[in-house]
């Protein structure tokens, strides 16, 4: 509620009428049966075509997310497109009127509020009595020229009014990196999407302020190379969980990346963080994967880690027996995102 009074400068009157509206709106579009049910190759996909979350912080302790603009050419959103008229994005939404790149849009805010916020909430961080309820983003417009940004127009504008309207004041400081010569132009339709409470957290960063500016907002350990940092992370990657979520998920969630033993990524598919335990949710080929595995923020003991590695053999399982191709490895391999 409190993410709404904000959005309305605590006009509590405005702010309930917004609330109720969006909790009518879950409630009609089945937003958890959605989260919990879609198929994580349909999350997936959705995940490669919005911001994806590093797996690290800012020095407050928000989550960044980075959104690489390039690799939305028209190649890449038309694969995007036909997986939307291959199937159903979730089976308890096969008969909804709601477009399938819209649920699935859902299914990746979903992650934000209850994957990525309550488990950065739970990390050290200063202020830790108050709660994680925002993202840091790192926008780069490197390449894009202005066809592309017409063309992706509509794909963006989705997901900045189901911000605005259903997931408010959940974007802190955005940074737009590589902006080209004809951005104003482009700018002054960009930011009609957002409320001007937004808009005054968008920084336009030069090439010479790119590296100055993160490194104030964020160390170097939690800024991609690319950017002038040191995290080894790129576009297209599971979040590379850093040192303390790897500490408090440990083998419950984080799977090595790669040949990198020392860098954890989160598994694929649509994921829970409670309190005192993840919750692996979505579907492998129509099978639930379904599967509650305990976290602790403490070294983990004999009895607990018997009770992750049983988790993650259920989960292993119940993968395997949804499968029609090999992906036995696959789920304790692969990652997800949120």
């Amino acid at each position: 509620m409190m993410r709404f009074l904000r959005a309305r400068k605590f006009d509590v009157a405005g702010a309930w009428a917004q609330f109720k509206d969006t909790e009518d709106w879950r409630k009609e579009n089945a937003i958890e049966e959605l989260y919990e049910n879609i198929e994580v190759d349909s999350y997936d996909a959705a995940r490669r075509m919005y911001p994806q979350w590093t797996g690290h912080r800012d020095r407050r302790g928000i989550p960044i997310y980075v959104f690489e603009i390039k690799h939305l050419d028209s190649k890449n959103m038309a694969k995007y497109t036909s997986t939307l008229n291959e199937s159903a994005t979730a089976d308890t939404h096969q008969s909804s009127k709601v477009p399938q790149r819209l649920l699935r849009l859902f299914a990746l805010y979903e992650n934000l509020l209850n994957f990525v916020m309550p488990l950065c909430s739970r990390l050290p961080r200063p202020n830790m009595e108050t709660p994680v309820v925002a993202s840091t983003n790192i926008v780069d417009v490197n390449g894009v020229g202005l066809k592309q940004f017409w063309n992706l127009k509509g794909h963006m504008q989705d997901a900045s009014v189901l911000a605005t309207a259903h997931y408010p004041e959940t974007l802190d400081r955005i940074f737009i990196i590589g902006a080209p010569a004809f951005f104003p132009t482009v700018w002054g339709w960009i930011k009609r999407w957002f409320d001007p409470g937004t808009t005054s957290k968008i920084f336009i960063l030069s090439a010479a302020e790119v590296k100055p500016t993160l490194s104030a907002f964020m160390h170097p350990s939690s800024i991609p190379k690319q950017y002038g940092g040191d995290l080894d992370w790129k576009w297209g990657d599971m979040p590379a969980l850093d040192e303390d979520a790897r500490a408090l998920v440990g083998d419950a969630l984080a799977t090595p990346a790669g040949d990198d033993a020392a860098r954890q990524e989160v598994i694929k598919g649509p994921v829970l963080f409670e309190d005192d335990c993840v919750h692996i949710l979505g579907k492998v080929n129509g099978v639930s994967r379904d599967t509650k595995i305990p976290v602790s923020d403490t070294t983990t003991s004999t009895e607990q880690k018997s009770d992750i590695d049983a988790g993650i053999e259920k989960l292993n399982i119940t993968v395997e027996e949804g499968a029609t191709r090999d992906v036995t490895a696959e789920a304790p391999t692969q990652t997800v995102s949120a």
